[in-house]
């Protein structure tokens, strides 16, 4: 009795997928993205969340979806578990109306209504396959999917309603495959860090 117990539990061991496949599975669509799943194009959520080393980000970032230098309302909080609570992407605040811009060079993969929000997808050129794909919400496209778009060009406009946010905001997210980044993270420092512009005095002529 005793060695077929030790059979079948060795048996068992063997079969069992490992810990690393059943994270990277990660979970149904439904909610929304601030929330832990529902992109369109990729329902699943990847892993636990957090940057792996084979998932380095290029800063190939050359403007802010929103803005100079938006507010940051609520950062990217990284889950511990695949059915953790955190938030997968950044809340930048934005009033209804706000041109929205694809951050870097890309194609629309999305672009339409998901749960009543209004969801623009962007796959990044040039970073792997999959490649890095920007999502923005709630944001009413002015651009079909499949259109090739430039970074700094203008893909929609924050909606008034569907936000998570206590404030006007819209949700900006990154993905590799169904595995959630740090959307900042494409951002280069000076872009990170730079204020809003200020006018410089010329030749002695005051500014007001």
């Amino acid at each position: 009795m005793r060695l077929a117990l030790v059979v079948a539990l060795t048996v068992a061991a063997l079969l069992a997928p490992p810990a690393s496949r059943l994270f990277a599975v990660g979970v149904g669509a439904g909610l929304g993205e601030g929330e832990g799943a529902g992109d369109p194009a990729s329902s699943p959520v990847g892993a636990s969340g957090r940057r792996a080393a084979d998932d380095a980000v290029p800063t190939i970032g050359r403007t802010w979806p929103v803005g100079v230098r938006p507010r940051v309302l609520r950062g990217w909080e990284p889950p511990a578990t695949v059915y953790g609570p955190g938030h997968r992407g950044v809340d930048l605040a934005a009033p209804p109306g706000t041109p929205v811009r694809a951050v870097a060079d890309g194609r629309v993969s999305f672009a339409g209504r998901v749960a009543g929000k209004g969801v623009v997808s962007v796959e990044l050129a040039g970073t792997g396959d999959p490649p890095l794909r920007t999502t923005y919400e709630p944001v009413r496209a002015s651009v079909p999917r499949g259109t090739e778009v430039k970074a700094g060009e203008v893909i929609g406009t924050v909606e008034a309603g569907g936000s998570h946010c206590t404030a006007p905001c819209v949700h900006w997210g990154l993905l590799r495959g169904g595995a959630y980044l740090d959307p900042l993270s494409l951002l280069p420092p000076w872009l990170l860090q730079r204020g809003p512009s200020r006018l410089l005095p010329v030749l002695g002529v005051p500014v007001p």
